[in-house]
């Protein structure tokens, strides 16, 4: 039988563990990461990899981004709204490397340390960049090309921008390694399509009709690989050698088909997972380095199901 007693001591014991409850709610450190897009499987797997990172350190995590990587504008409001939920740490992954300065000073100023990831910014008030290393890559994918034709003929970019770091480290980094060790290969052509698929299809196809004796071209991000792709499916050009970067259910079944030679990957899961780390280690004073490199590999038809390199593809 319950007696009076009983049932106020299991009623003060309810509403101690309700307290605690709520407490343990409040102390959960809230960080938001602002990516620069959420289209791309890329960015889903970044989003996996920062969950994995919120579930280990019992920190709360969200992640978001435009719908399409040409929308600096919508990005900015998105960083506006996550700063005004005054949050413990911020991770940002910009699209422009400039256009967030004023925001990022306001973050500075309320004393949010600012985790930048995949593309840093022109500034120093992020603590640090978890990234890959996209100049070396990028003069990767050239060493690939330029072993793929023969040392020799017309080569052409498809960039998803030229305002966000990746976009300018990307292009620079295959530029030069061109410039510097391949004087008999010739860059006819850079366009940038935004990272969309659409958009990077149709450049890929003037690129195409204005110069027929291309032999290969570099697509600097999942969607402008995918657009490179759709373009030599669609006009049926053969012998050109493509090279795309990150991963994806398609750039793979491409490299298996046939129609793509290979591509960088990143390691989209450990940049997420590095960022929401760097993010809470900010959060307690400790000093981190101006980098965190998340690596990359070169992945083809003859390695990608390589435990190694299987582990940082994605579908």
């Amino acid at each position: 039988m319950f007696t009076r007693r009983t049932l106020l001591a299991a009623a003060s014991a309810t509403a101690l563990m309700l307290s605690a409850s709520l407490a343990s709610a409040q102390d959960k450190i809230y960080i938001p990461l602002v990516s620069k897009g959420f289209q791309h499987q890329f960015w889903q797997a970044v989003k996996a990899g920062a969950d994995q990172a919120a579930a280990e350190f019992g920190v709360e995590v969200t992640f978001e981004g435009p719908d399409t990587e040409a929308q600096v504008d919508k990005q900015m409001d998105m960083l506006a709204a996550a700063l005004a939920k005054k949050p413990a740490a911020l991770g940002f992954a910009a699209l422009d490397s400039q256009a967030a300065t004023p925001l990022l000073r306001q973050a500075q100023d309320a004393g949010i340390p600012v985790i930048a990831f995949d593309s840093g910014v022109d500034s120093d008030i992020p603590a640090t960049t978890v990234t890959t290393n996209n100049l070396a890559a990028a003069a990767l994918a050239a060493d690939k090309m330029a072993e793929l034709i023969g040392g020799a003929g017309k080569v052409a970019l498809v960039v998803h921008d030229q305002t966000s770091r990746t976009g300018i480290d990307r292009r620079d980094g295959f530029v030069n390694r061109v410039k510097e060790a391949y004087p008999n290969i010739e860059i006819v052509d850079i366009q940038y399509g935004g990272g969309d698929q659409l958009m990077s299809t149709e450049i890929t196809k003037a690129m195409l009709t204005a110069h027929p004796d291309m032999k290969g071209i570099f697509g600097a991000n999942e969607g402008s690989a995918l657009g490179v792709i759709n373009a030599v499916r669609e006009t049926n050009t053969q012998g050109l050698v493509v090279i795309g970067y990150d991963s994806g259910a398609a750039q793979k079944a491409a490299i298996k088909e046939g129609l793509m030679a290979g591509a960088i990957t990143q390691s989209p899961v450990g940049m997420g997972y590095e960022t929401v780390k760097a993010a809470i280690a900010a959060t307690k004073g400790e000093a981190l380095p101006k980098t965190i490199d998340s690596g990359f590999a070169w992945y083809d038809a003859s390695n990608m199901d390589a435990p190694e390199i299987a582990a940082v593809l994605y579908d």
